[in-house]
């Protein structure tokens, strides 16, 4: 037999492939053997080394290949995979392929061959068979499931293939003449079979993939092939929390059948692997799946198994997706296989920092080089470190290493790193013990002794916090939790205790974040969350100490906990442009399930105002800044909301509609407060091609599905509360007005207290044209010659009926409704405006109502010091009103005494300019 060195001679390789061939013959003994064997195998590579092994080329192979009988077929399978690998090694350990290449390359071998294998031995059982088919004559496929690093692509260059076998539907083959009849389960069995031993045989040619179906329902006890309404049962009733993550890089392989199969799969499996809501259990979960497996390679001595071992391969993949177990479901993009993507992705999304996303893929790259450099020695699959001085110098050699040591040296780093980043994404943060406190929750000392130590720890009635902590622990709510939730919040209370101790207000802290506890001690995961990151358990005990309003918020929207885990995004300042693209992501990955994209448009909401009441309870945010972000956001999901419900109104035609939201009141002025309710009205553009009556009735349902959005109650909460009453002719009136009508009404039909309501009107969202014309309208109303006196009494009658609907209590003071109160000045402000705007038209910018004052007292039309005095008073009635509201306050009343200063000034400025 020719030595590959005569070999090389003949084909008058040049110097530099020759290399490559002597490079990769040292490094693996196999290729070596292979090149030896078959010559047509290094000619193959001479002429190709420089090329990708892609589909089109391995397919054509096999195309080629004459294949009558299951030899012949196993016999081209492993034909192809040496040139196949081969290939890719050669390419590989000369630094012509990246590690990316290698994985998609082995698994598109993979998948074709399989494909391959399948289509021929279904047709052979076909002919004995029949055509397998439903109860009602559909055909029927087998569906391959391709598991692990096959469902991610990242397959390894020797390994074997995770798959498990379905198919749709029970019934029985259709027999021809001669043919025998049996059931689809029969004949799926059989095909199944079959197909693993077309791959996984080992023959004079060695095998194409070793198969493993222990991942299939029941493992090994279970049937081969299931059909899809066992599978499903089996994964509702049976499925473990081991097979969520091995189902996380499943994927059903393209088989050129049926291909609403393979998405029919993903749709079913789907609610098993990723939870709806954020599932931090999961990192229990992997945590304990971790210990099993550490266990196991501690009992077997694998250490140095660079995948099973600390800082292994494995470590970094249960990082990856870990984050995927728990955000998959609230978070699409989330759901995809290959690890790298995963862990870019978990990067881009704030959930894990540059510096560690850059070290795993490092570390992972490098890891899973050397893994195939293992594989590359004998064909094998290895994952152990060698042993032998000569099988060290290889791998060093093939890692581009002088020696051993500095190739061990450098894989220790990557170890080390991956380790430290393992453990500081599944650590639990060590706690204090808390002796005394689990003592008081649990029930271990007497009553005199538990009193004496909440008094020493500082709670003022520590008899009622003793009371209610027995009362919550007594109550049937926690006495019927699931046991693993009740030792969740076993493990919570002591903690709370002693921080809430340690809170300025201990007693009423207590009681809130134990009333925040039990509105979500039913959702496991929450419990999780908290006992998982007791720095965010500490700081849910601050903010519930800070505001009731807050707590209140917590308990309603318990997914918000999600948001103390990550103080930079926390307290960062918001980014609306950013905030839009991420609200817009999020809609596109429900496009289709309306429900989930008006769920998580609430989510997005409240997770951006508990941002902003984090940050405003922290002293961050002056009392305008919030008011402007609040406003801004609404803004932003008005706009968001336009572009998502148009296209699925009846009869709406074009991408952007000609039609505009007009906000005022509060959200006009930009003075939006957390509760505040959206005052808006609808604006279109009649278009001369479409008849007036069909363009109305289309924006009319448009403006109703836009009310219905934000008004709808759904498990995530409501959006806003929106009030129309402002459009022209009210409640009676159209939902919505053309320019031209809205321009007609205000000049000639509105009310003054609608005019009033046009000062601090402004364009929110929708056609940007519109808003430019509804501004201009605006101006021209405002800029209107009036009757000072006829205005003056018309404003007055309004506030008096106003003022007269109130019930007021003596001695207190209403910062809203009371005389000098909050509306005194907003109807000052309206009335100058519209009595002075016609000789001062920069009156008509909608600054807000204290740059407005300051700007009248520049003018001189009312005296500058009162101005800026009322302009005082008026901010400090909303720094009041606001802190009421945190308090969780439904009356805004103080004593006379405290604003007596204040209500004098805006009554003297009342008594200024409405003084006959």
């Amino acid at each position: 037999m020719l030595t590959l060195e005569n070999l090389l001679t003949q084909t008058h390789a040049n110097a530099s492939f020759r290399a490559g061939i002597a490079y990769l013959c040292d490094c693996s003994l196999w290729a070596k053997h292979l090149l030896a064997k078959d010559a047509n195998l290094l000619d193959d590579l001479l002429q190709n080394h420089a090329k990708i092994y892609l589909t089109v080329e391995m397919q054509p192979f096999l195309d080629a290949a004459i294949i009558i009988d299951e030899a012949s077929l196993k016999k081209a399978l492993r034909q192809l995979r040496q040139r196949v690998l081969l290939r890719t090694m050669y390419r590989d350990l000369n630094g012509l392929a990246d590690l990316n290449e290698v994985m998609q390359t082995t698994s598109t071998l993979a998948e074709v061959t399989l494909i391959a294998a399948l289509k021929c031995h279904h047709t052979w059982l076909q002919a004995i068979y029949g055509e397998p088919c439903s109860l009602d004559g559909t055909p029927q496929h087998l569906i391959i499931v391709g598991m692990g690093k096959l469902g991610g692509r990242e397959l390894n260059v020797s390994s074997d293939i995770d798959l498990i076998f379905a198919f749709e539907s029970d019934g029985a083959t259709v027999a021809g003449h001669d043919q025998q009849t049996i059931s689809n389960q029969d004949y799926f069995t059989k095909l199944a079979k079959k197909l693993i031993s077309a791959m996984d045989e080992t023959t004079e040619d060695g095998f194409v993939f070793r198969v493993d179906m222990r991942l299939r329902p029941f493992g090994g006890e279970g049937v081969l092939v299931s059909n899809l309404n066992a599978l499903e049962e089996y994964y509702q009733n049976n499925g473990r929390e081991w097979e969520r993550y091995a189902w996380i890089k499943g994927r059903a392989l393209h088989t050129n059948n049926h291909i609403g199969l393979q998405s029919r799969v993903e749709t079913l499996l789907n609610p098993f692997i990723f939870r709806k809501y954020l599932d931090f259990g999961a990192f229990a979960s992997m945590r304990d799946l971790k210990m099993q497996i550490q266990r196991d390679v501690n009992s077997k001595g694998m250490q140095d198994n660079i995948k099973l071992g600390r800082g292994g391969i494995r470590e970094i993949e249960f990082i990856a997706q870990v984050f995927q177990l728990i955000r998959g479901g609230q978070e699409i993009s989330l759901q995809i296989k290959p690890t790298l993507s995963v862990l870019n992705l978990l990067q881009n999304k704030g959930l894990l920092p540059q510096k560690t996303v850059s070290e795993l893929t490092e570390a992972y790259i490098f890891l899973r080089n050397c893994e195939h450099r293992l594989m590359y020695v004998d064909d094998a699959q290895t994952h152990e470190l060698p042993k032998t001085n000569e099988a060290k110098a290889r791998i060093a050699k093939s890692m581009h290493f002088a020696d051993w040591t500095a190739f061990l040296t450098q894989l220790n780093v990557h170890r080390k790193n991956t380790q430290q980043h393992f453990d500081a994404t599944f650590k639990v943060d060590g706690q204090a013990e808390n002796v005394n406190e689990t003592a008081i929750w649990q029930g271990l000392i007497d009553t005199e002794s538990a009193l004496q130590a909440l008094s020493t720890a500082g709670f003022g009635d520590a008899a009622q916090t003793f009371a209610r902590l027995q009362m919550l622990r007594n109550s049937s709510r926690y006495q019927q939790l699931p046991a693993l939730s009740r030792q969740r919040f076993d493990a919570l209370m002591p903690h709370t205790i002693a921080q809430a101790a340690l809170m300025p207000n201990p007693d009423v802290t207590l009681l809130r974040v134990t009333d925040v506890f039990e509105s979500i001690c039913r959702r496991a995961s929450y419990l999780a969350l908290l006992a998982e990151h007791p720095r965010a358990m500490h700081l849910l005990v601050k903010l519930c100490s800070s505001s009731p309003w807050l707590t209140n918020y917590l308990a309603q929207h318990p997914i918000l906990l999600d948001e103390l885990l990550d103080t930079r995004t926390l307290y960062a300042a918001p980014n609306f442009a950013a905030m839009r693209a991420e609200l817009l992501q999020r809609m596109s990955e429900f496009a289709g399930d309306v429900e989930r994209q008006m769920d998580a448009m609430r989510h997005f909401k409240h997770a951006n105002v508990f941002r902003l009441a984090v940050q405003d309870i922290n002293g961050e945010l002056t009392l305008e800044a919030l008011s402007d972000y609040l406003s801004a956001l609404a803004d932003l999901i008005l706009s968001v909301a336009l572009e998502i419900i148009w296209p699925n109104v009846k009869g709406a035609q074009g991408v952007a509609p000609k039609f505009a939201v007009i906000g005022y009141g509060k959200l006009g002025s930009k003075e939006l407060g957390y509760a505040s309710d959206l005052d808006i009205i609808f604006l279109y553009e009649e278009d001369v091609a479409v008849a007036a009556e069909n363009l109305a009735e289309v924006f009319a349902r448009f403006a109703q599905r836009i009310s219905s959005w934000f008004n709808t109650l759904t498990s995530a909460g409501l959006l806003y509360e929106t009030d129309l009453q402002l459009r022209p002719d009210g409640n009676s009136g159209l939902l919505v007005s053309s320019v031209s009508a809205f321009r007609e009404y205000q000049l000639k039909k509105a009310w003054v207290w609608e005019h009033q309501a046009l000062t601090r009107a402004r364009f929110v969202a929708g056609d940007a044209s519109i808003g430019g014309a509804f501004e201009a309208i605006r101006i021209e109303v405002l800029t209107q010659s009036r009757d000072a006196e006829k205005l003056k009494t018309e404003v007055i009658a309004m506030r008096e009926k106003m003022r007269a609907a109130q019930a007021f209590v003596a001695g207190m003071f209403d910062i809203k409704h009371s005389i000098g109160g909050i509306i005194d000045v907003e109807f000052l402000v309206q009335y100058l405006v519209l009595a002075n705007a016609k000789k001062y038209p920069q009156l008509t910018d909608n600054k807000g109502n204290i740059a407005l004052l300051k700007r009248l007292g520049m003018l001189q039309i009312i005296d500058n010091d009162l101005a800026e005095k009322t302009a005082v008073a008026y901010r400090e009635y909303r720094l009041m009103q606001h802190a009421f509201k945190l308090q969780g306050a439904t009356q805004m009343r103080v004593n006379y005494s405290q604003v007596n200063t204040h209500a004098s000034t805006v009554n003297a400025l009342w008594m200024q300019v409405f003084a006959d």
